[in-house]
């Protein structure tokens, strides 16, 4: 995939050329980012071993440690495939006070690295008669979050943020498919806003991985999406963070299986 000049300077600061440097000492030249959601970050554990290296988040230059419940702190790097997986057991929020920079810190290292896909997942509200577990293939998204990765007149077109064969690949593994929506956050939507969303076409809503998309696919990386669904937004009891990761967590087999189809796609 070609990568326009304008992109890559307005992205690839100096902190994202320490981190590709710092990534690639500390884990070797990678081939792919997975990134772990709410309730995922031991998801893989079992079923890829051992990592071969292990490092903290912060250690990149510029990646701040993720400080949301069910959120690890980890990057590990993985040898699949003859390839090397890296493997973030967490991320940061814009809820958190911090910018569209500092969210796409570890995806923009990543890409300078040299990364070619990357599979983002994440822990949804579900706007849909759905069930709570259910994975969602991320096939288009709304970004209602009013933030960018870019400042200034950098028009990237959004039509293929979401890699057609790596999605293809996902509606192999995944209960459901449809589109997903950023919010802020960290308040969850009201009924209202609930109603107006789904009114508009958006199945989940999230408060992560859009800034991270853009940011993947501007840079020339193919990028796939899993959203879980893990709380029932029409559902007349009040939304519990702790339900929300417990629901996540009990889509572990269906997430993994589905991070390995994308990544052979």
């Amino acid at each position: 995939m070609s990568v326009d000049p304008r992109f890559a300077a307005a992205l690839v600061d100096e902190e994202a050329l320490v981190g590709s440097r710092s990534l690639t000492e500390l884990m070797g030249r990678p081939d792919a980012l997975v990134v772990l959601g709410s309730g995922l970050a031991d998801a893989l554990d079992e079923a890829w071993g051992t990592p071969v290296a292990t490092a903290s988040l912060e250690e990149i230059p510029g990646v701040l440690p993720p400080v949301a419940d069910g959120h690890g702190g980890q990057l590990r790097a993985y040898e699949r495939d003859g390839g090397a997986v890296l493997v973030a057991t967490g991320r940061t929020h814009l809820y958190e006070g911090v910018g569209a920079r500092a969210v796409t810190a570890l995806a923009r290292a990543a890409a300078s690295a040299g990364i070619s896909r990357a599979v983002l997942t994440n822990a949804n509200g579900c706007l849909r008669q759905w069930r709570l577990g259910d994975v969602m293939a991320i096939t288009d998204h709304v970004n209602l979050s009013g933030f960018s990765p870019f400042d200034g007149p950098l028009f990237l077109d959004v039509s293929a943020v979401w890699d057609r064969p790596m999605t293809d690949a996902l509606r192999g593994v995944c209960q459901r498919e449809g589109v997903y929506a950023i919010l802020r956050g960290p308040e969850y939507q009201t009924p209202a806003e609930t109603r107006i969303l789904a009114g508009l076409g958006v199945d989940c809503v999230g408060m992560s991985t859009v800034m991270e998309a853009l940011t993947l696919n501007a840079l020339g990386v193919r990028v796939a999406g899993m959203s879980v669904v893990s709380d029932l937004s029409f559902a007349n009891t009040p939304t519990d963070p702790a339900a929300v990761v417990k629901a996540a967590s009990s889509a572990r087999a269906t997430v993994i299986a589905g991070i390995e189809a994308a990544l052979r796609a």
